[in-house]
């Protein structure tokens, strides 16, 4: 009896242990599991109004594609870093409204890339081509509008207020979205000019006027000047805006009071994360993108 009794502690003893490391295996294994990695979503939205004629600013189309070819490199060397199996990123251009030339429309849905929906080797062809791809499109569309655009103005105002969140936020919490805006960070559109009180839903000449002084900031503060905002549920967006440059090189200082604004607009709206950035040298400006891309 003794025997047996012996025999049944040890064997309760061995079963204990057992358990023990199994549950501190999990227990490690639990520790030590990584968090999925983050893909891109990255969304374009191009300021086709007379920002891009050549009459106004002739710099504007070359600035542009380089800079979005930086965005796309960047894109590039994502897919490489998480490998072609695990690359599901998406990058895609808005223009805002979509322009009434059926030939400009089809050429940005050429620009909708969404990896998720391709195999592997549908993967390696978006890597090989997209910044061709980008470039040879973007010239096509800038061409296609200054030939044929009555500048009606683009309807970012209207953007934010109907239609950011349904287009450049993925509800998969596995996207990291990010909007980069090209515009010279004036604001019209011929369908929406309206303000309640010191609040526009444009930025012209017209209201910009009375705060080119010297105390430009305290007087936007004590007037509640600014953009009209219609939300503040962006917490999951991050925003980059760049090339914002006065139209008058006289007023070079609309160029800090556009970019107070934005991003005045920008805090209202709960946007996680956003930067301003005035015209410069697509060298320096790829600096900026990288910088805030990473």
């Amino acid at each position: 009896m003794k025997q047996i009794f012996f025999i049944t502690i040890i064997a309760l003893s061995l079963s204990a242990c057992s358990c023990d490391n199994s549950n501190k295996n999990n227990s490690d294994n639990t520790a030590t599991e990584k968090p999925q990695e983050k893909q891109l979503n990255i969304s374009i939205l191009l300021d086709l109004s007379d920002r891009i004629s050549p009459k106004i600013n002739p710099n504007a189309q070359r600035y542009d594609v380089e800079n979005i070819k930086t965005i796309t490199e960047f894109f590039r060397a994502d897919m490489k870093r998480l490998d072609a199996y695990n690359a599901k990123g998406k990058i895609r251009v808005f223009l805002v409204p979509p322009p009434p030339n059926s030939e400009i429309n089809s050429i940005v849905s050429k620009l909708n890339i969404d990896c998720s929906k391709k195999d592997n080797k549908g993967r390696k062809e978006v890597y090989d081509g997209l910044s061709e791809l980008y470039t040879q499109n973007l010239e096509d569309i800038y061409k296609e509008t200054i030939a044929t655009s009555a500048w009606i103005g683009s309807d970012i105002w209207r953007f934010f207020k109907d239609d950011v969140r349904d287009f450049c936020i993925e509800k998969d919490q596995n996207y990291r979205n990010i909007l980069i805006i090209f515009t010279d960070g004036y604001l019209f559109h011929q369908q929406y000019v309206f303000n309640n009180m010191n609040r526009y839903t444009y930025l012209l000449n017209s209201n910009l006027n009375p705060y080119r002084r010297q105390n430009w900031e305290q007087l936007i503060e004590q007037n509640d000047f600014g953009i009209i905002t219609e939300r503040n549920d962006l917490s999951d967006l991050e925003i980059l805006v760049l090339e914002v440059k006065a139209e008058n090189p006289n007023n070079r200082i609309d160029e800090d009071i556009l970019s107070f604004l934005w991003k005045k607009w920008f805090k209202e709206m709960n946007v996680s994360r956003y930067e301003v950035y005035r015209s410069d040298l697509p060298a320096n400006t790829k600096t900026r993108i990288i910088n805030f891309l990473n």
